[in-house]
């Protein structure tokens, strides 16, 4: 006898993964048709690319190793690739969708329109450790214009994404879009004498500590920016190892933007500080950026780049300011940092400013829900010729959760079915023309499936949320008539009713009525 036990694998979802419930979906799905009302009124349009690419197509986005699968989820495809004598070819899940979009316009680039407007919504994945809200498998919805090296066509992915906040029901003040440029960053670099390839780990180690402003405060960056930091564990993070001179340099460059405003507000200009709108916003910020590009000509004047990007930075406020959005939507802001693998130019993150309280009642700011920038060498990796493109992503989940905690998530509408009871398996047939009668006048229905009592099924049907059962017994199908239970309104009854006995006397909760009246008294209930 054979007393081992089978083995059985365990119910359990992947780690860094996670299961999403009807409500969720629907709701994402009304959010995600809102931003694309927005992206499709500015002329986008739609496209896809597959989930899977050529792992050289994500190129530099992945380490250089045989087998390339950190950061990514990776397999060998072993079909042969007669066109590249390569046997097996390495394949990739789309890590985002800046990458497999800039190898769509290298292979489509003679047939597309240029500029090429577009816009993409689907999942992408990281092979990275998951934590608390950080998972393996997300979704973003991207839209980017391929082909224009204008700066307006960054200063419109702005003033787009500022649209759909608002679209979306974020009120004007409660987000605002901050836009910086790689190039006047490149160029404090270049003054500081941390250019060139030789100092790459140095810059790549410096804009990490600065992107941590938020976090730390500028003590904590320029403790990152020097020999490192301890936290309050004990950890110590190594810092970039820069000389003071380097770091006083950088962190002015970073507090541009503060030292305007505290200039502002000792001129007791009226602005966002103060809660002002208006025209008076607006000359608020006008000041509030032209005291940020006089600190940034003061620190990268012996910089050919970064004077080139503060140039940029110019135009793309110029056509913000023109285009009526200079008024707190959108800001000059030297403090974004984003995009170290591909950003060429411009870059801009949205960033949610209302706070809420979470589940344990402490509060939460939500800060970036997505970004973007220009990336001017993506195409150009499979052509040799470069390629303008700028873009913006909105990082999905993020943004239905801060929608969702502030009650700006649309909730969803869909009742759940109504229910045909089985009281006589021989009389099924009659049963499902109830049900096609119900689906036919647009009512969401189905038929009691494998439930073997009434009891069982009205227990399923209150698991599903059901608003209204349907049942015909014996007696019922005798007179010709259906009788119709309202469990919403029984699950009221029953919470006000003090008695089992008052309960089962009122019958207030269902109704019978002639089978030819079904859908029109189901209607009725549905308040339909």
């Amino acid at each position: 006898m054979n007393t081992q036990k089978k083995s059985r694998p365990k119910a359990r979802v992947a780690k860094g993964f996670r299961d999403i419930g009807a409500d969720e979906i629907r709701g994402i799905r009304k959010m995600l048709a809102t931003i694309q009302g927005v992206y499709e009124n500015y002329g986008f349009e739609p496209v896809e690319q597959p989930f899977i690419e050529y792992t050289d197509a994500l190129g530099k986005f992945l380490p250089d190793q045989d087998r390339p699968n950190a950061g990514v989820f990776s397999f060998q495809d072993e079909v042969d690739d007669l066109s590249s004598n390569r046997p097996e070819q390495w394949l990739s899940l789309r890590y985002d969708l800046t990458a497999p979009l800039a190898r769509y316009v290298a292979e489509n680039f003679q047939k597309l329109p240029t500029p090429f407007r577009s816009y993409r919504q689907g999942w992408v994945f990281r092979n990275e450790k998951p934590g608390p809200g950080r998972f393996r498998q997300f979704m973003q919805f991207d839209a980017d214009t391929v082909g224009s090296a204008s700066p307006a066509a960054d200063a419109e992915v702005c003033m787009m994404a500022a649209d759909t906040m608002e679209a979306l029901g974020i009120e004007r003040g409660q987000y605002v879009l901050r836009v910086y440029n790689r190039k006047v960053i490149d160029g404090i670099f270049e003054s500081i004498g941390l250019s060139g390839s030789e100092n790459a780990s140095k810059r790549l180690t410096a804009l990490r500590a600065i992107d941590k402003l938020d976090k730390f405060g500028i003590e904590g960056v320029k403790l990152l920016l020097g020999n490192g930091r301890k936290d309050e564990s004990g950890d110590f993070t190594k810092g970039a190892e820069l000389d003071l001179k380097q770091i006083d340099k950088l962190t002015a460059f970073i507090v541009i933007a503060e030292s305007s405003e505290n200039a502002l507000s000792k001129m007791r200009i009226p602005g966002a500080i103060h809660g002002a709108t208006g025209s008076d916003l607006r000359e608020y910020e006008r000041i509030r950026a032209e005291g940020i590009f006089g600190g940034i000509a003061s620190l990268a004047a012996t910089s050919p780049i970064g004077l080139e990007g503060m140039a940029e930075l110019r135009q793309i406020w110029s056509t913000i300011t023109q285009a009526g959005y200079s008024d707190g939507r959108i800001r000059i802001d030297p403090s974004v940092i984003r995009g170290l693998e591909y950003y060429t130019g411009p870059v801009f993150e949205c960033e949610l400013l209302m706070e809420t309280k979470d589940e344990d009642g402490k509060p939460v700011r939500f800060g970036s829900v997505g970004g973007g920038g220009r990336y001017d060498d993506l195409v150009a990796r499979f052509t040799g010729q470069q390629v303008p493109a700028t873009g913006f992503s909105i990082g999905v989940s993020r943004l239905y959760s801060a929608l969702k905690l502030v009650g700006k998530a649309e909730e969803s509408t869909t009742l759940a079915p109504v229910i045909v009871t089985v009281m006589d398996k021989d009389r099924q047939g009659d049963y499902w023309r109830m049900v096609q009668q119900l689906r036919q006048a647009g009512i969401r229905s189905e038929m009691s499936l494998g439930a073997a009592n009434m009891g069982k099924q009205m227990k399923y049907a209150d698991k599903r949320g059901s608003p209204l059962v349907v049942i015909q017994g014996g007696d019922e199908k005798a007179k010709g008539e259906v009788t119709i239970k309202d469990l919403r309104l029984g699950e009221k009854l029953a919470a006000e009713i003090e008695t089992r006995e008052e309960y089962a006397s009122q019958r207030l909760a269902q109704v019978s009525v002639p089978e030819s009246e079904l859908v029109a008294q189901v209607k009725k209930m549905l308040g339909q």
